[in-house]
């Protein structure tokens, strides 16, 4: 297995070279990192060259490095039934520039790059129809970027009073926040309910 990996690699780096940047073996897997401009031709490619076949798309996902200059990876994986292949596609690409969509190529990645754009903010050129997929339209800030907050900024609940949804800053009661016990790795310094009985028994 690792052998065919390693032939793979050498392959795709050859019919893309220039394009594919790096490539690592790691777990039984190949991961090729390329060029973000090239991304639609990189895609056309593996589809179609013969040697590769990669006629799947599983899914696209997205992946947050905020203390990096190009913030954001890409992650393309893909499936080659006729070799029995699979096969990671990384790119990099910062906050402001737009990955080109491989809708054409691949008319699934319409919903998963849907997906990437409402989740961290990516955005696709020439997508048919980008906008907000899991989220409310109305939604504000992308939820897995890491400087999100895990609260997030407004809430969405149905208020009796007005007989609507409504939309809510969101509010913390103290309560929840600071509570009054000490670490259970430290123990308490007083006697817990039930631990009386303990001690009874020991007299």
């Amino acid at each position: 297995m690792a052998d065919d990996l390693k032939d793979l690699a050498v392959a795709i780096s050859e019919s893309l070279a220039g394009v594919a940047l790096d490539h690592e073996i790691a777990n039984g897997e190949l991961s090729l990192c390329v060029d973000a401009g090239k991304i639609v031709h990189v895609m056309r490619t593996l589809r179609d060259d013969p040697r590769f076949e990669f006629k799947f798309l599983i899914d696209i996902c997205g992946v947050d490095y905020p203390q990096r200059e190009k913030r954001f990876d890409v992650v393309y994986h893909l499936l080659s039934i006729s070799k029995n292949r699979r096969l990671r596609v990384k790119l990099q690409i910062d906050e402001i520039t737009a990955v080109a969509s491989v809708t054409d190529v691949y008319p699934a990645a319409n919903w998963f790059e849907r997906e990437v754009f409402d989740m961290y903010g990516v955005m696709f050129s020439d997508h048919p129809d980008l906008r907000r997929i899991l989220t409310d339209y109305g939604f504000s800030g992308h939820p897995l970027r890491k400087d999100f907050p895990l609260t997030g900024f407004v809430e969405v609940r149905y208020d009796d009073e007005v007989k609507r949804v409504v939309y809510a800053p969101v509010q913390l009661q103290q309560a929840f926040r600071e509570f009054d016990f000490m670490s259970p790795w430290e123990g308490a310094q007083y006697v817990l309910p039930g631990d009386e009985k303990a001690a009874e028994v020991k007299k």
